[in-house]
């Protein structure tokens, strides 16, 4: 059943990475580097009681997609649930090296993808990580050159990018060429559709030169898109049932959550008040976002990429488990991955304990939960 959830009107997404068997994909296609959140560091210790770990070591994306991690360290909503147990923030831009962090021990809890967590836990056998809750859902589009596609029957023959061979957003749109009866052969993209795997770094580009025809894609490339002139053809939402599907989760090592259980308690209680405040509070939530991105980046999201953007991803308690177990079928109905077993992925006792005693509905792990 579905928690309560937050509408984040405006968010970045990150493309979230679905592995292949004999390559390790990331998660967003933006590298693999590791860095410590300097501009987070106030969030550490706010007095109080220290738990039973000293330090909780927090991974995250610096994309919008990850708007709790990043507003609830920016507004010190996590920290304050920790009492004298210390925050520590990394920020990674790839699903790998967020997974490796936390089989290192480098990370304790980590915002990251539905593919990372596949592909993690299945390659650890169902050892490395539970999933606690979830965070994001949505933000992903099909966006064309209007004056070349004008249906998505016009697609046929055309050049559309995705991200990456096997990534999350290109097993969908397989999956779909499938569904419409459409021959594609998943490893060239060649076939009916002619399927460019195209970094979303330079996929404006190559759009706005006539390259490329149109492009399945996440936030913020797909506003990117429509700013140079293309039109949103398809939410990929609208696939989906009640029009959710999970494109962010949290994670939590074994160890760390057998070893700090009240550690792990009080993060996602954190994590329940950040969603809540974003909701009571858009305005000042989209402010504290693009603040903390502006300060992990370098640079703000304009307006005009920004809105769009944000108004795609709704932020979730709900970990929306079965849209995760669609997603892996979806890759071994192309050929692109074996069946895992996903059965123990979720935890999700943490998190229902403190919905339970926020008065909100606890959420389901759709059967792939501990015993």
């Amino acid at each position: 059943m579905p928690a309560t959830r937050t509408t984040l009107r405006r968010s970045l997404a990150a493309a979230a990475a679905l592995p292949l068997l004999a390559v390790a994909l990331t998660a967003c296609g933006y590298g693999s580097e590791a860095d410590d959140d300097d501009s987070a560091k106030s969030t550490a210790s706010t007095g109080g009681k220290k738990l039973s770990a000293d330090t909780v070591k927090l991974g995250y994306f610096p994309n919008l997609t990850h708007a709790t991690a990043l507003v609830g360290i920016q507004e010190g909503l996590i920290a304050k649930e920790l009492g004298g147990t210390t925050v520590k923030p990394s920020t990674f831009n790839a699903g790998p090296s967020e997974i490796e962090a936390l089989n290192a021990g480098s990370i304790d809890i980590g915002f990251i993808g539905p593919s990372p967590s596949i592909n993690g836990y299945t390659k650890s056998k169902g050892q490395s990580l539970r999933i606690l809750g979830g965070s994001a859902s949505g933000g992903v589009k099909l966006v064309v050159n209007p004056k070349k596609i004008k249906t998505l029957d016009d697609l046929k023959g055309k050049k559309i990018a995705t991200p990456q061979l096997g990534n999350t957003q290109d097993v969908a749109f397989l999956n779909w060429i499938s569904e419409k009866g459409w021959k594609v052969d998943a490893q060239s993209g060649k076939g009916d559709v002619s399927v460019v795997r195209s970094d979303n770094k330079v996929t404006p580009d190559a759009f706005k030169s006539g390259s490329l025809d149109g492009a399945w894609v996440p936030e913020p490339t797909a506003s990117k898109l429509v700013s140079e002139g293309g039109k949103v053809l398809l939410d990929e939402s609208t696939l989906w049932p009640d029009d959710k599907f999970v494109i962010t989760n949290i994670i939590v090592s074994q160890k760390f959550l057998t070893e700090h259980p009240d550690v792990v308690d009080a993060v996602l209680k954190g994590t329940v008040n950040t969603n809540k405040w974003i909701n009571a509070n858009p305005d000042e939530a989209k402010a504290s976002a693009n603040k903390a991105l502006e300060k992990l980046s370098g640079k703000a999201l304009p307006d005009e990429v920004l809105d769009p953007a944000w108004e795609s991803i709704d932020i979730t308690d709900d970990p929306l488990a079965a849209t995760l177990e669609a997603q892996a079928d979806h890759a071994v109905k192309a050929g692109l991955l074996e069946k895992p077993d996903l059965k123990g992925i979720y935890d999700l006792k943490p998190l229902n304990k403190v919905l339970k005693a926020e008065g909100q509905p606890e959420v389901d792990d759709a059967g792939l939960g501990v015993e």
